[in-house]
């Protein structure tokens, strides 16, 4: 009677353990992989001549989609940094939601 508690509570912890696993879907191969593809695409914009000093944005990667947000201060510059995100090796999909404001 007395393993009983214990018994439960290693199959409660055991589930809990197991559903926290499959709520996030990316291996760490696919974490792996989209930090590097994070790091090139900042790397890229940052060396790149006219959007070299923009800081307003912001780049995520999730399963080799690049998600970009922030401002930009003219469309070619909103542009000019999909159009960089895209020719990162590894790079799917880019989604653009970087904003203009001049």
């Amino acid at each position: 009677m007395s393993r009983t508690p214990h018994m439960l509570m290693t199959v409660a912890v055991s589930i809990f353990l197991t559903i926290g696993c499959k709520s996030n879907p990316q291996t760490t191969g696919h974490y792996i992989d989209d930090t590097g593809i994070t790091t090139s695409v900042k790397t890229h914009l940052a060396t790149d001549g006219p959007l070299k000093t923009m800081t307003q944005i912001s780049v995520k990667t999730v399963e080799n989609t690049v998600y970009l947000t922030g401002v930009a201060a003219t469309l070619q510059d909103k542009n000019r940094a999909e159009e960089i995100a895209r020719q990162v090796e590894g790079v799917h999909t880019v989604v653009n939601n970087i904003t203009v404001q001049p």
